[in-house]
């Protein structure tokens, strides 16, 4: 059987690669990017995901360039999808619209 590495969510990316290494807290990087503490902590916690708002400003503040925290978030949330099995029967199941008989 084939182990699958499981999909990093996007608090353990954004706190393991980005503020761990600078020594950097929730209430710092708020107070700098200039959101309510709360925002960051929701993050860290996924119970919030990184919005445009959010996005340009973590991005300005790391070098990042802009939307690089967004494009990272869909990403992730396609590969958490993908592992779903209940989707993955019923796209086996869909089928292309431009491929389908014009009869139906």
């Amino acid at each position: 059987m084939k182990e699958l590495i499981p999909v990093p969510k996007m608090s353990e990316v954004l706190r393991e690669e980005f503020m761990q290494p600078l020594g950097l807290s929730a209430y710092r990087v708020a107070k700098d990017i200039m959101v309510p503490v709360s925002r960051i902590q929701e993050i860290l916690q996924d119970k919030r995901k990184i919005t445009a708002d959010t996005d340009l400003r973590l991005c300005k503040y790391f070098g990042m360039s802009k939307g690089f925290f967004l494009r990272l978030q869909m990403d992730l949330d396609l590969l958490e999808a993908e592992d779903t099995e209940g989707l993955q029967a019923d796209l086996k199941n869909i089928i292309c619209i431009t491929t389908q008989s014009t009869a139906d």
